[in-house]
């Protein structure tokens, strides 16, 4: 009891679950196309940053009689396991189909069996468009799409045709909608208060190019005429009616309905830095009013590269939130006196820390709102593979906590058990046995000595990844092998993260 108590603690001081700088809209979203991708491979993501829930599990695929309809939910994103219904509302229902597909049940649901995926992230827009009494909101949209569609355009049409019809009743949002052979990135936004249905627009990432989503509409001017583009009927009217257009000159969706630079520019680090470190020949600046939609990277990307990308903090970099917390360091036997960044420093000091520091030394911190923090919930980066079969074709590589610290465990379309770990949501309660506090212990532990703990905790990080990586099945795999390759590499991130935990404890238990 004393060592979880002092864990908890630990936690608390060292790495909160939410940074002063948390507003509840922080998810990043990459996207590949399959022309940029040094296998072909289609890639969509994302970090589901805040205190949503932790649990996840394959739902079956299903046939359902002529008649049988589907219940509409809200409030699911934060219940503690499957059958939870503290804080469930069913909205209202809908006709089922014939045959839903199986799919991954994450907080936001991102994978189906037929290779189909997203990411998402929050850009709120304006809150007089939010109809709270909307039935649909994003997750939902999610979850009917991944159940009735096989590819991108058409879970597009038929969320965009759902939120029209029964009403949109969350802010704005992005999500980011691969198959097998192209990604999209769409954008919805509801049309006002008490007024049922949606305003709408999606943009498909070339082949050969690269995009990032970060809390930030990126969609321009809308070319309906285009086979790469898609919108609702009413996107300018809305704009219009609302005060947020005057119908003069070129219409511009994403500096209608954008609310997120007013709360400052971090809000523009991960899209500059991303998009960046993919095409560094293409110059782009810190300070430009407005990015490329999407790029053609220099070189083509690996899945390695958007997976490293998800741990960046921007360290050795200008934006390096750790640069200035120093001290003072006396001469050894291959070094003068001299001061060094303190073993203390890291990316994720708490907001009361960073406030002491800053007080002890004005400007020793600015804060950047980096790709990997302390308070996500989980993340994936999800592969599609139009060479080999849906059932191992699609690769979901999912992890909890901070993705700049947990490993991750590959979910395949054809995985029909994830871990019994998975179950259960930790993010209310500690719960010793649940995947998130499996890996969250060694994480915060980690963080009381960052610049001595990395170096090994990096090393281990892509030793779980070089496993999984080498090893993945391939044609002609059984959905008992797709299922006990998922639960293998989870166990040894398990042992791994455990071995971490107790080595952390021996070196800070009597203080560092």
């Amino acid at each position: 009891m004393k060592r979880t108590l002092l864990l908890l603690a630990v936690v608390a001081f060292c790495c909160p679950l939410f940074s002063q700088e948390y507003d509840g809209q922080s998810c990043t979203s990459i996207m590949v196309g399959r022309k940029a991708s040094v296998d072909g491979s289609v890639i969509t993501s994302h970090t589901c940053d805040g205190r949503y829930r932790t649990w996840a599990q394959m739902e079956p695929a299903a046939d359902h009689e002529p008649g049988a309809m589907h219940k509409v939910l809200r409030g699911t994103m934060h219940t503690r396991f499957r059958g939870d219904t503290v804080g469930v509302k069913v909205m209202g229902e809908i006709p089922q189909v014939a045959h839903t597909y199986a799919y991954l049940n994450t907080a936001y649901p991102c994978l189906n069996e037929k290779q189909l995926a997203m990411g998402e992230t929050t850009f709120s827009g304006p809150d007089t468009l939010v109809n709270e009494a909307g039935w649909f909101t994003i997750e939902e949209l999610e979850r009917v799409a991944l159940q009735r569609c096989d590819n991108a355009r058409d879970a597009i049409r038929l969320m965009g045709a759902l939120a029209e019809q029964y009403g949109y009743g969350d802010g704005g949002e992005c999500l980011t909608v691969a198959d097998k052979n192209e990604v999209w990135q769409f954008e919805i936004v509801g049309i006002g208060k008490n007024k049922v249905g949606a305003a709408w627009v999606a943009q498909r990432i070339p082949d050969d190019h690269v995009g990032v989503s970060a809390n930030i509409p990126r969609i321009g001017r809308i070319d309906r005429k285009s086979k790469d583009m898609m919108a609702s009927a009413n996107v300018e009217q809305v704009a219009l009616e609302n005060g947020l257009w005057d119908g003069k000159g070129d219409f511009i969706f994403w500096k209608c309905f954008n609310t997120s630079y007013a709360r400052g520019r971090n809000f523009h680090d991960r899209e500059w830095f991303i998009l960046s470190h993919l095409a560094p020949s293409l110059g782009l600046t810190y300070d430009m009013d407005e990015l490329p939609f999407s790029v053609k990277p220099d070189t083509k990307v690996d899945i390695r590269e958007v997976l490293a990308l998800y741990r960046e903090t921007y360290e050795g970099t200008d934006f390096d939130m750790t640069k200035n917390v120093k001290m003072a360091r006396p001469a050894g036997k291959d070094h003068p006196a001299d001061t060094v960044v303190s073993p203390i420093a890291n990316p994720w000091l708490t907001g009361n820390m960073q406030k002491t520091l800053n007080t002890i030394a004005p400007g020793a911190i600015e804060f950047r709102r980096t790709v990997a923090v302390a308070w996500c919930a989980y993340s994936h980066v999800t592969q599609l593979r139009n060479w080999l079969p849906d059932e191992v074709g699609g690769v979901c590589w999912f992890s909890v906590d901070n993705p700049g610290q947990s490993p991750r465990i590959p979910v395949f379309c054809g995985t029909t058990q994830i871990p019994k770990a998975y179950e259960v949501c930790g993010q209310k309660q500690y719960v010793p046995d649940c995947a998130l506090w499996q890996f969250r212990k060694a994480n915060k532990l980690a963080t009381l000595s960052w610049q001595t703990t990395k170096k090994g905790f990096n090393e281990e990080i892509l030793r779980i990844e070089n496993l999984a990586l080498e090893g993945l099945p391939g044609n002609g795999a059984s959905t008992a092998s797709l299922n006990a390759y998922t639960e293998y590499i989870y166990q040894e991130g398990v042992r791994s993260w455990k071995a971490l935990e107790e080595k952390y404890w021996l070196q800070f238990g009597l203080g560092f």
